[in-house]
């Protein structure tokens, strides 16, 4: 079941056009990566679909509706989109950044409430900031200040959650600790969930379904064992790799070659044995 689907999209920015006539179906309650190289345009794709961008031509249908028809309230209620490197206004705490997530949920007659409150609070219980609540969101180290972002997301309480690059500037343990907690929102609440991601081992980690974008167009798009081969990371990403599974997960793991590390591959030259002794080895190499 299709909960987002881009028909016949078309995006540009400035008249240079940077995605043409694509569609794309996004599956309820997955979790979708989309991958590709720098300027591919899949950050595109993703502010399209989440109308932070205008197309120039086709559609975004969101739960049958079109997303351009939609109240900017109704919408925020269905789609939560957290985009790359998002700053707060300086001495805002946690908890506010958190609570403004309740903000579609508002009207003049009813302000905030005790179920914002039981909201809010429950979003930063699940990405465990709660601690944090009353300390300004720009002394965070960057994975807490990840996860008070997602944080104000989940307070939206939308079912389809969109981001771009969440772990962008993220050392490996905040970068594992945000997809961690992704995937935890994906299978214990039900979230669907759309990321762009640079690293293709972690898209094939933690995504059902991968879309590679080379170009502007989709290359490809499937469960990460039926896409991610040698041959579409050498077309889509123009690099020489194996691939190999990945002995924690039996996912798809990408081990990119390089002309330094194939020439010792093909270097014919025996190894020394580590295990003759020095002079050994001198007068074998001297002979």
């Amino acid at each position: 079941m299709s909960e987002l689907e881009a028909i016949n999209l078309s995006l540009s920015y400035d008249n240079i056009s940077i995605i043409n006539n694509l569609s794309m179906s996004i599956p309820h309650g997955k979790i979708t990566a989309l991958v590709g190289p720098n300027g591919c345009g899949k950050s595109t794709l993703l502010r399209g679909v989440s109308r932070l961008l205008k197309p120039r031509e086709g559609s975004v249908v969101l739960n049958g509706q079109d997303i351009w028809k939609l109240p900017t309230k109704e919408l925020a209620k269905q789609l939560g989109i957290l985009p790359q490197g998002p700053t707060a206004p300086e001495g805002l705490t946690v908890h506010e950044l958190v609570a403004q997530g309740r903000y579609p949920h508002q009207s003049w007659l009813q302000q905030w409430s005790p179920e914002d409150e039981r909201v809010t609070n429950d979003a930063m219980q699940i990405t465990n900031i709660t601690a944090f609540a009353d300390r300004p969101v720009d002394t965070l180290s960057g994975g807490q200040r990840q996860r008070a972002w997602i944080a104000m997301t989940l307070a939206q309480d939308s079912d389809l959650i969109l981001l771009d690059e969440p772990t962008t500037f993220l050392d490996m343990a905040y970068q594992i600790e945000v997809l961690e907690l992704l995937h935890s929102l994906n299978f214990k609440r039900g979230k669907t969930i759309v990321m762009v991601l640079h690293d293709l081992n972690h898209a094939c980690r933690y995504a059902d379904r991968l879309v590679a974008v080379c170009d502007g167009r989709i290359f490809a798009e499937g469960n990460p064992e039926q896409i991610v081969t040698e041959a579409m990371v050498r077309d889509v990403f123009k690099i020489e790799c194996r691939v190999i599974e990945d002995p924690v997960t039996g996912t798809p793991l990408v081990v990119p070659e390089s002309p330094r590390h194939k020439r010792k591959l093909d270097d014919p030259t025996p190894v020394p044995n580590l295990q003759t002794p020095l002079l050994e080895q001198e007068i074998a190499y001297r002979c």
